[in-house]
């Protein structure tokens, strides 16, 4: 065979497997970011995009209202442009915590105004008002609510779905939950269960801290176990994703981080989040105002030993370091210890360690510990949902010889047989 007929029968070759392995995308192996582990590309469909594929049809003629942020994205494109793109009559728009464009840092007021880009009216969820009202609901027939959560109880976005699924049920509308992943896993169940005492905007269902829900199994629970505040009929439906399974966490998904807000600006930060929040308990800070919010706590008086490489006897990897938060616009105004040379912790290996929750709330109590300083705050039994977290603000803990372990009360385990009953996935 001459030279040349060779060169292009392998080249014709090399082309027909590499469009072979490529069509393959259940089964390509991708080389792993760490070590040389092989795992397999996976295809998951946010509920947004099952939307744009399957029921786009269903919503011609119907006036929208959307309850999104940043993170209610396909394929990088924000379901607003995609929608307006499309020609849908979308009317309105409404603003959760950090707002539809999510330019605005935790607890500040989000504002009524319009989108730059469309015009369309924005009406605000975090301000003087958490339930729309019925006069921003009036030309609506439908809502889809988009939003990305985090898998802990007190992130606010549950409770804005609550509010929203409420207040539609009122003005006869039907809502639309697009679901996504729970970053956390679909397994990882763990903290109190929220007692009645403690209903807050951040807590809002009596479920535990890391409830293992997605938003759409969230809403269904919260509509079959009858935790909405409203006797209208409540017209709810789910938009399920394909692809994702339980056991995955975030990075097992291959989807893009899009920061839920601003203060997580990577998974790893979401998944130490869990347990760490709990320092917005203390007069410590939990780093908002630095790189690493959530992974860098600490105080002015702080003093710590060779305490810190006992973490390692769990698993967890602590470096000692001295940081100084800074006022960060959109992000961190005005953050516990601003201006100040505050001593503490960075949190080095999170994603490593299967229990954030239980971590987080043990670094709390012993770092609380070396500050003399530093004082619990009411807000911490909010996080909590129970003041059972007593024993732990209470008692001091022996890196040594204590387990980490924390009993969840006797509502943790019939949760878990509930929940079992709304389980999508």
């Amino acid at each position: 065979m001459p030279h040349r007929t060779w060169i292009s029968t392998l080249t014709l070759l090399f082309i027909g497997a590499l469009s072979f392995i490529t069509c393959e995308s259940k089964r390509v192996e991708v080389l792993d970011n760490v070590g040389l582990e092989w795992t397999q590309q996976v295809d998951i469909k946010v509920g947004a995009k099952v939307l744009i594929q399957e029921h786009l049809d269903e919503l011609a003629g119907r006036n929208i209202g959307l309850v999104m942020n940043p993170t209610a994205r396909v394929d990088g494109v924000h379901m607003l442009d995609t929608l307006m793109a499309l020609g849908l009559p979308v009317k309105a728009l409404f603003a959760a915590e950090h707002g539809f464009r999510g330019s605005q840092g935790a607890g500040e007021i989000i504002q009524d105004g319009l989108d730059e880009a469309t015009g369309l009216p924005v009406f605000s969820l975090y301000g003087a008002t958490k339930k729309p009202t019925a006069q921003m609901l009036e030309e609506i027939d439908v809502l889809l609510f988009d939003m990305q959560d985090v898998g802990a109880r007190f992130y606010t976005y549950n409770s804005t779905m609550k509010y929203v699924i409420e207040a539609a049920a009122e003005q006869g509308i039907e809502v639309w939950i697009l679901d996504r992943p729970n970053p956390l896993g679909g397994n990882y169940v763990a903290g109190w269960v929220l007692e009645p005492e403690y209903n807050s905007f951040i807590g809002t269902y009596p479920i535990p801290i890391a409830h293992g829900l997605t938003l759409g199994e969230l809403a269904q629970m919260a509509l079959g176990e009858d935790w909405y505040e409203t006797d209208a009929k409540i017209n709810l439906r789910v938009i399920p994703m394909s692809g994702w399974q339980r056991e995955m966490k975030w990075n097992d998904t291959q989807l893009e981080w899009v920061p839920p807000s601003p203060n997580l600006p990577t998974f790893e930060h979401a998944y130490a989040y869990i347990g760490t929040c709990f320092f917005e308990g203390t007069t410590l800070s939990e780093g908002r105002g630095t790189e690493h919010p959530f992974l860098m706590m600490g105080g002015e008086s702080s003093i710590l030993n060779d305490d810190v490489s006992l973490w390692s006897n769990y698993g967890v990897r602590l470096q000692s370091i001295q940081f100084t938060p800074v006022s960060i616009p959109g992000k961190a105004l005005r953050p516990k210890g601003e201006g100040l040379l505050l001593n503490g912790i960075l949190w080095e290996n999170a994603l490593e360690h299967p229990d954030p929750l239980t971590v987080g709330l043990r670094m709390m109590q012993w770092l609380m510990e070396y500050s003399p300083e530093a004082t619990y705050k009411d807000y911490l039994y909010l996080l909590a949902g129970t003041d059972e977290i007593d024993e732990l603000s209470s008692k001091r803990i022996n890196l040594k010889t204590d387990s980490l372990d924390i009993d969840w009360g006797s509502n943790f385990e019939s949760f878990k047989e509930k929940r079992n009953n709304y389980l999508l996935y």
